[in-house]
């Protein structure tokens, strides 16, 4: 049985999770979003005070606010990054985003050391993750599915209420939508959604309720 705990970082409130088997003793970072050395000590004395072997970095897509922590989660735990080819292109250009948004830190892009693509298993512990490609947010954008403990963590595609910006390079509205209804939206009503920012909320909440994904013009299929 997987456990998620889920740390809110100042950049954007962005939702970082550790997902873990605790009887196993090993875990993985999702987005891991720390930009100081607080929300890095955080992150770090979680998973030392629950005796967890970090396995993965697993990113749902690559942008800044997302992926800030990659490089001292990768240096601290000497782990992999784990992403989608798709969403490369962002990882490379990760200062230039920050630049973009006006953070004055400095931040170092991010490589890709694994790719994943729909339908992979990321075996944590006992416990695994189904990966599900949900583009439009970003072209790499993924959703991590456990059947088993029914939760999903959908990155920044997904939210209580809402759907991801396409505003972005690489964003596409119509494209996003399709992916929704045709990959997430089939999961049951009483899988726990676990979004890149803000509360968590249900599949079936969202279906029954979540404005974008009713008969809107702006999102209407082609």
């Amino acid at each position: 049985m997987l456990k998620i705990a889920k740390f809110e970082f100042s950049l954007f409130g962005i939702n970082t999770y550790a997902v873990y088997d605790p009887k196993e003793g090993k875990c993985v970072i999702v987005d891991p979003g720390m930009i100081n050395t607080e929300e890095e000590n955080a992150i770090v004395n979680f998973i030392e005070r629950n005796n967890l072997a970090v396995t993965n970095i697993i990113n749902t897509h690559l942008h800044v606010d997302h992926a800030v922590g990659v490089s001292f989660a990768k240096k601290r735990f000497g782990v992999p990054v784990l992403g989608h080819k798709d969403d490369e292109f962002l990882g490379k250009r990760l200062q230039m985003q920050a630049d973009a948004f006006g953070i004055m830190e400095k931040i170092e892009d991010v490589s890709i050391d694994t790719y994943l693509k729909e339908g992979d298993i990321i075996k944590v512990g006992s416990g695994k993750l189904e990966v599900l490609h949900v583009p439009g947010h970003s072209p790499g954008s993924i959703a991590l599915y456990d059947k088993e403990d029914d939760f999903v963590i959908t990155g920044d595609a997904l939210f209580q209420g809402s759907v991801g910006r396409t505003d972005l390079p690489g964003g596409n509205g119509t494209q996003l939508i399709k992916a929704i209804r045709e990959n997430l939206l089939p999961l049951p009503d009483s899988t726990v959604v676990y979004p890149g920012h803000g509360p968590a909320t249900t599949i079936g909440r969202e279906r029954a309720a979540n404005p974008f994904l009713a008969d809107n013009p702006h999102y209407r299929l082609k």
